[in-house]
């Protein structure tokens, strides 16, 4: 258990920051189901509307720091394939 002021203090900043990114990481998660049930769907101009709102909050959240850099464009990168496969089925 924490003792220091100090590990004390950052004690009840994990905990805050743990709360906020939390919520932070369950919104995008919420933007990257409308996108897949948008391809699911099969409607593209839905899944291309849906992407163009989820990819700002995707990146939103690397500079957060909920996700790293490399895993926010993969998954974009990947959903914008899936997206335009539509198109061309």
């Amino acid at each position: 258990m924490a003792n220091t002021p100090q590990s004390k203090k950052r004690a009840r900043q994990s905990e805050k920051r743990f709360v906020i990114n939390k919520a932070r990481r369950s919104r995008i998660r919420t933007f990257l189901r409308k996108v897949e049930e948008a391809i699911a769907s099969g409607d593209q101009e839905a899944a291309t509307a849906a992407l163009r709102v989820a990819q700002p909050e995707l990146m939103r959240g690397v500079t957060k720091g909920v996700f790293h850099k490399n895993t926010a464009s993969r998954k974009v990168s990947r959903l914008a394939s899936r997206v335009k496969a539509l198109g061309q089925a």
